[in-house]
């Protein structure tokens, strides 16, 4: 999507992650005193958007793109800790600054709202509370279920856990869903998908190449990727085919 497309849709009855997004049960008075304090910002691939630490004055919804969350140790060492897909929400109400480096992954678009009005908000509009809440909850369980890729998974299964995650989430934000191939441009490089999964450069590379070569997944080039069938790549992931976390 770019970026002309998402102003287009600046009416949030249009906007291409309303069902997901925090705003997805207000009611039309609610989406109303939202878009008085809402606006866009547009970021650039590898563009920081807050760093750790930072005051945030904003909180919002990623409409499209992906971001990185990212923590820095003490001695300089960095490791990404979580992507943010469309429809995530960044920002956390009640809390002043940012808890790790959040960095633009492609070139992403936020529809952001003013941090003060937002948990004001919040105190008189329980369809905002209660939708952060399962968002909230939604969140930890992806954590939990990433410890397990991160713990217990073999290699191969990591990579089909990743593509997995990415293709169901961008099925979840097109009209025909996950009827039929998934088709979607790779947001990592390899280097990151390595960072992120924990493995060698040369590892990611090769386990790719193998789902390839089973047909789990169509490549063109090195980052147009067609999932024919996801629930075979599921399979491959060990995950569940109902869906599973992130569903």
């Amino acid at each position: 999507m770019t970026l002309k497309a998402v102003y287009e849709h600046t009416n949030c009855d249009d906007c291409p992650i309303r069902h997901r997004a925090v705003c997805a049960h207000c009611e039309k008075d609610e989406l109303e005193e939202l878009e008085t304090i809402k606006y866009y910002r547009s970021f650039e691939a590898g563009q920081t958007i807050i760093w750790s630490g930072d005051p945030m004055n904003f909180v919002g919804s990623v409409v499209s793109g992906i971001a990185s969350l990212t923590q820095t140790m003490e001695d300089g060492r960095t490791q990404m800790v979580g992507l943010l897909l469309p429809s995530d929400f960044v920002g956390r109400p009640g809390r002043e600054s940012a808890a790790y480096d959040v960095v633009a992954t492609t070139d992403l678009v936020m529809c952001c709202f003013r941090k003060k009005p937002f948990e004001d908000m919040m105190g008189h509009t329980p369809h905002i509370a209660h939708r952060l809440l399962q968002m909230t909850l939604d969140e930890l369980d992806a954590a939990r279920e990433w410890m397990l890729v991160l713990g217990r998974k073999t290699a191969r299964e990591k990579i089909a856990s990743l593509l997995s995650i990415i293709a169901r989430r961008d099925a979840s934000i097109q009209p025909k869903g996950m009827s039929g191939p998934i088709v979607f441009d790779l947001p990592l490089t390899r280097e990151a998908m390595a960072d992120y999964l924990g493995l060698t450069l040369e590892t990611v590379s090769r386990q790719i190449s193998a789902l390839k070569k089973d047909q789990i997944i169509l490549l063109e080039g090195k980052r147009h990727v067609t999932i024919p069938d996801i629930g075979r790549l599921m399979e491959e992931a060990g995950d569940d085919t109902d869906g599973g976390y992130l569903n």
